[in-house]
């Protein structure tokens, strides 16, 4: 059995979590075929949430009411993100685009950072002009606009920001895996909700579906948060940084394979600007990372 050093099972357990993230998109879109968007992810994350619980039950049972409200704001954000990116992946025809779209929210953390008094550094300002030029490149095409799907994209991704910024600050006070658990909690309670209000319910769906249902519950949520979590334990920030914008990349790469999606070359281009805008915001992590190799 190989003898791999802690660094090492880091960068290939955050690796794995980014494939199974990819993954997720796929199940997802399978899913919505036949469910309920939103019905789908109440149940997706209800159930995935309900597993973690058990899990980190012996350290919820003692949160005091502050850690709570922390967990449950946390939770409300993630669950307002989901609801506008389930919305966008039904109605989206470019699985591939959407991920690119989402993963800007990897930019916007730094310049939303300044709202809670936080100072960015200069990678962040360099690193806009790419993401424009990325997003010229995508709506110059003739199969892209920006139309609702696209706009619903862009909403989560900045709702996706401010939730990386709770986290983050609330995950300095919480244990890992009992927080994860509130927040997968929060948002099935916060879809299901809305899902109960505005669509309509049909359980009688096909062997298929309520298969991807399970593997986006058990695979694409429990499990990729549980090797996240690991993975984050193992590595110092820098590496989680650079290796979770690989994210996009796999998620296009498998809707090409699997959904049979493709990119003109004017597209793969301005998805290829917008990925590498997230290095030049990431730069002080990469330069850390490479330095450590």
């Amino acid at each position: 059995m190989l003898n791999l050093s802690t660094h090492h099972k880091a960068d290939l357990l955050l690796l794995l979590t980014t494939l199974l993230a990819a993954a997720g998109w796929i199940f997802s879109r399978e899913a919505v075929q036949g469910l309920a968007p939103l019905l789908f992810m109440a149940l997706r994350f209800l159930s995935a949430g309900v597993v973690l619980a058990v899990l980190g039950w012996s350290a919820m049972k003692v949160f005091s009411r502050t850690q709570w409200k922390s967990a449950c704001l946390v939770g409300a954000v993630f669950g307002s993100a989901l609801t506008f990116w389930i919305l966008a992946l039904e109605m989206t025809t470019h699985v591939g685009i959407g991920a690119f779209l989402t993963g800007l929210g990897v930019v916007l953390v730094p310049l939303i950072s300044l709202l809670f008094g936080d100072r960015s550094g200069p990678y962040v300002y360099l690193s806009i002009p790419f993401v424009i030029a990325g997003m010229a490149c995508l709506s110059l095409d003739s199969e892209f606009h920006l139309g609702l799907a696209e706009v619903f994209f862009l909403l989560a991704a900045l709702l996706f920001s401010f939730c990386f910024i709770l986290n983050s600050r609330a995950a300095t006070r919480l244990p890992a895996l009992p927080l994860t658990a509130v927040q997968l909690l929060v948002t099935g309670l916060i879809t299901g909700v809305i899902s109960l209000l505005i669509e309509q319910w049909n359980f009688n769906q096909p062997p298929a579906i309520w298969g991807w249902l399970i593997a986006s519950a058990l695979i694409a949520t429990s499990l990729r948060f549980l090797i996240q979590t690991r993975g984050q334990s193992l590595a110092p920030p820098s590496h989680t940084a650079i290796i979770m914008t690989l994210e996009p990349v796999w998620t296009a790469l498998l809707a090409a394979l699997w959904l049979g999606e493709t990119m003109t070359a004017l597209q793969f281009s301005g998805c290829a600007l917008i990925f590498f805008a997230m290095l030049v915001n990431r730069w002080p992590a990469v330069r850390a990372w490479l330095q450590h190799r």
